[in-house]
C-alpha cells in the first residue's frame, strides 16, 4: 500500500475551485453558510402539481438566475441541466482563478455525471413526437435529449476544448466521474478538469419515483428526509449541480492557487442485486471503501470523517450504518459520520454537491450535522444537532447506488 504523499506532485490531484447550484443556494459561500448553519433546502414542491401522488416535498433549486452566468447567445439553447452545469462550471473556474484562453483551452475539459439527464426535455420531445409526428418537434429540444448535452453546452459557453465526457452510473454517476477525472489528469490527458454531477426535478421524474415507492412517505407516516433515523420512511427527491475544479499539485503550486483538499484515492465496486434495489449486505460497501483507502495508502485508523450516502431509505441507511460499524470496529477513535441528504434531498448525481461539501469540511475543519436525524439506528459516531469542529486529515465520500454499485473517494488535507 503506497502512501499518496510518496507520489510525485504532478500525480497528486487537488481541488482548487468549487461551483454549485443547489437547494441551499448558488455558489460556495451561500451554500457553505446555509449548510453549516443547519438550514434545510426541503420544502413543498412549487414547480409542478403533486396532487396525483402521495409525496409533496422536494429539495428544489430556487433563486437561480441563469443569465447572471450565461451569455444571451447560448441561454435560449440550454435546458435546465445545462444551465445549472454551465453556471456551476463558471463559478468553479472563477473560484480557482483560471481564465480560459487561446493557450490553455485545449487542456481544460469536463467529466460530468448525470443519472437521468434532462427528463423534462425528453418528455416534451416524446410528447410532441408521438402526438403530432416528427415535424411538430421543436428542433432546440433534440440536442438536449442527449446525456452529454450539459457538458457540451458548458464547453461551448466557457470556450474550453479538452476532454468532454458524461458518465451515467445511476446514483454514483458523479462520484465515478470524479474518479475518472483524477485518472485523466494523472495520465496527462488534461491539465484542468471540471467534474461533478447534475440532475433535476421534473413532474415525470418525480411521479416515476413514487411508482417505485422510494420517496417518503412509503408507509403513510409523516413525510420527510431522515438519514440514518429509526423513523425514516423513504427519501425526498432533490436537484442541483456541484462542480469541482481539479488540477495537479504541481500546477496549483505554480499558480499559487488555493487548495481545498487532495483527492488521494478512489475505489469502485459492485454487488449482485436487482436494478432497482439497494444492496442488502455490507460486503460490497466494506470492500469498496477499503479499496479506495488502499488506493490512497490511508489506514482505517486515520479516517476522520465519512460523508455517507444515506438518504432516509430503509434498506440503504441500515446496510450503510452496519457497514461502518463493521469497517471501523477496530478503530479506537471512530470517524464522524454525516449525510447532507436531509438538507439537499436525493438527486442521484448529488455526489458532486456532496464532494464540494466535503472539500469545504476538510479545508475549514467543520463537519456538518445530519439534518433529520434524531433517533440513530445504530451506535455510530453520527454528527447530530449541530456541526462539529475537527481537524480533518482524511475523509471518505461514499457513493452507493440502487443496482448494487459503489464509488468511494478519499479526500485528504493537502499538506504543501
Amino acid at each position: 500500500m503506497d502512501n499518496y504523499r510518496d507520489r510525485p506532485d504532478n500525480q497528486r490531484i487537488v481541488v482548487t475551485g468549487l461551483g454549485m447550484v443547489t437547494p441551499l443556494g448558488v455558489g460556495k459561500d451561500e451554500f457553505y453558510r446555509r449548510l453549516f448553519e443547519g438550514d434545510c433546502g426541503i420544502d413543498m414542491v412549487q414547480a409542478f402539481d403533486t396532487q396525483a401522488v402521495t409525496s409533496h416535498l422536494a429539495a428544489e433549486v430556487r433563486d437561480f438566475t441563469p443569465r447572471d452566468f450565461i451569455s444571451v447567445k447560448n441561454l435560449r439553447r440550454m435546458d435546465k441541466t445545462s444551465l445549472m452545469t454551465a453556471a456551476s462550471a463558471r463559478l468553479a473556474l472563477d473560484d480557482a482563478g483560471i481564465s480560459v484562453n487561446l493557450y490553455n483551452r485545449d487542456r481544460i475539459g469536463i467529466l460530468l455525471g448525470t443519472a437521468f439527464g434532462a427528463t423534462d426535455v425528453t418528455v416534451s420531445f416524446a410528447g410532441a413526437l408521438f402526438s403530432a409526428g416528427p415535424s411538430s418537434v421543436n428542433p432546440i429540444l433534440v440536442p438536449n435529449t442527449v446525456m452529454n448535452a450539459p457538458a457540451g453546452h458548458t464547453s461551448i459557453e466557457l470556450g474550453f476544448r479538452g476532454v468532454n465526457t458524461t458518465i451515467t452510473h445511476f446514483a454514483v454517476s458523479a462520484e465515478t466521474a470524479i474518479a475518472y477525472a483524477v485518472s485523466e489528469i494523472r495520465r496527462g490527458a488534461a491539465d484542468v478538469i471540471l467534474t461533478g454531477g447534475v440532475d433535476i426535478l421534473s413532474k415525470f421524474y418525480y411521479e416515476s419515483l413514487t411508482k417505485f415507492r422510494g420517496l417518503s412517505p412509503d408507509n403513510g407516516q409523516q413525510e420527510g428526509a431522515r438519514p440514518f433515523d429509526v423513523k425514516r420512511n423513504g427519501y425526498v427527491a432533490g436537484e442541483g449541480c456541484g462542480i469541482l475544479c481539479l488540477e495537479s499539485l504541481t500546477a496549483a503550486r505554480e499558480r499559487g492557487a488555493r487548495v481545498y483538499c487532495e483527492i488521494t484515492g478512489a475505489g469502485l465496486g459492485s454487488s449482485p442485486t436487482t436494478p432497482v434495489a439497494w444492496p442488502e449486505n455490507t460486503e460490497g460497501i466494506v470492500r469498496t471503501c477499503k479499496r479506495a483507502l488502499d488506493n490512497a495508502g490511508v489506514a482505517l485508523t486515520d479516517v476522520s470523517a465519512v460523508m455517507a450516502a444515506a438518504n432516509g431509505g430503509k434498506v440503504l441507511d441500515q446496510v450503510e450504518a452496519l457497514a461502518y460499524d463493521e469497517l471501523f470496529a477496530s478503530c479506537k477513535q471512530k470517524p464522524f459520520v454525516t449525510s447532507i441528504k436531509g438538507a439537499i434531498g436525493e438527486s442521484f448525481s448529488g455526489g458532486g454537491i456532496r464532494a464540494c461539501a466535503l472539500a469545504l469540511s476538510v479545508e475549514k475543519g467543520w463537519i456538518t450535522q445530519t439534518i433529520g436525524l434524531d433517533l440513530p439506528l445504530a451506535p455510530i459516531n453520527f454528527v447530530m444537532g449541530e456541526k462539529k469542529e475537527a481537524a480533518i486529515k482524511q475523509a471518505v465520500l461514499a457513493g452507493i447506488s440502487f443496482g448494487g454499485t459503489y464509488a468511494y473517494l478519499v479526500m485528504s488535507h493537502c499538506e504543501s
